[in-house]
């Protein structure tokens, strides 16, 4: 085995053992605990290139070393492949999303899976506006002069809102209005939605422009204004479990950022679909996020992602298995909002 691919697997179980026990590794201890088939000396030498190389760290208590931000990032870089999940977790999966009755019960549920796969915080980021398009609008009277417009997105929100009109409207004008507004907007990308509603004033039957008159404000509104970018957050819990430990005094800036929400809206919106994102410690260029790792991908369908979901935890997380986990649901939760 050459000098470079043994100290890689020198790393390999320092993280392993480091993200099991918590507790700085010695060369003792995975001579013992490895077949590295070297030495202990040797395993003593790699250890210590590893050091002078920026891979390891000794913290001033032990005679042990951890990995820095750097040997995390070499080891993720270096993992052969993503573990499958076992058969069991992946029907736990489907069984726990497939029981969701809407967007919002979907992106909950999603974030409590993760939680309790990863045992980290976990977040999702509601579908953005941006990339999505008109399913369809809906239009119910709900009396004599009260309309409820209702926008159906293709990644599955809702948006109701209610409109007064100034006289009665008889039933076969509301079915025309219907038809009307989907031929209009069915389809279009809600960024270019809201333009088209004055041509729609424009083009309108004339028995119809009065009502499409009384709607386009509140059609605008509906198109336009949803657009701030949500997070579900979950599983905050175990930032006070013992890895919060390991972040030396940040948890209360990490939940901070949490709650601002749109530091981490911005790191998890900038995810494609299929790819897991590892950014580790000081990579992620917020200060409260630099002794947290995030791992993110982006949830949709084919080539197309949604949204964004993940983690955040402690650098000192099992990375291969929480990799694993966030691909996975973020899997089923395109297929699912694909069928919706």
């Amino acid at each position: 085995m050459a000098h470079d691919e043994r100290r890689l697997e020198v790393l390999r179980a320092i993280v392993q053992d480091f993200v099991s026990t918590n507790d700085p590794v010695g060369s003792r201890a995975l001579a013992d605990r490895h077949d590295l088939g070297v030495s202990p000396a040797t395993i003593r030498n790699d250890m210590a290139v590893l050091e002078e190389q920026g891979y390891i760290t000794q913290p001033h208590t032990s005679a042990g070393r951890v990995p820095t931000d750097k040997g995390y990032r070499l080891f993720v870089d270096r993992l052969s492949a993503v573990k499958p999940l076992s058969v069991a977790e992946r029907r736990a999966i489907e069984r726990f999303l497939d029981g969701a009755v809407d967007l919002h019960d979907v992106l909950g549920r999603t974030v409590r899976l993760l939680a309790q796969l990863t045992r980290q915080v976990a977040v999702v980021q509601y579908p953005t506006l941006s990339r999505s398009a008109v399913r369809h609008l809906e239009v119910v009277q709900v009396a004599a002069a009260r309309l409820m417009l209702v926008l159906i997105t293709d990644t599955g929100r809702v948006e109701q809102r209610v409109v007064d009109c100034p006289a009665d409207i008889d039933a076969g004008a509301v079915a025309e209005l219907r038809t009307l507004l989907n031929s209009a907007f069915s389809g279009v990308k809600l960024t270019d939605a809201g333009d088209k509603v004055p041509d729609l004033l424009e083009t309108a039957p004339q028995h119809l422009r009065g009502l499409v008159a009384t709607v386009s404000s509140t059609l605008l509104e509906t198109l336009v204004e949803p657009s701030e970018d949500r997070l579900v957050i979950g599983g905050t819990a175990n930032l006070a479990r013992g890895s919060a430990l390991d972040f030396q005094g940040t948890v209360s800036p990490l939940l901070e950022a949490l709650e601002e929400q749109v530091v981490v809206l911005r790191l998890i919106s900038e995810v494609d679909a299929g790819t897991v994102l590892v950014r580790i410690g000081e990579e992620n260029d917020h200060e409260a996020l630099t002794g947290a790792s995030l791992v993110t991908v982006g949830y949709g369908s084919r080539d197309r992602a949604l949204g964004g979901l993940g983690i955040v935890g402690p650098t000192r997380m099992d990375y291969p298995t929480n990799m694993a986990a966030v691909r996975a649901v973020a899997r089923y939760v395109g297929q699912i909002l694909a069928e919706s």
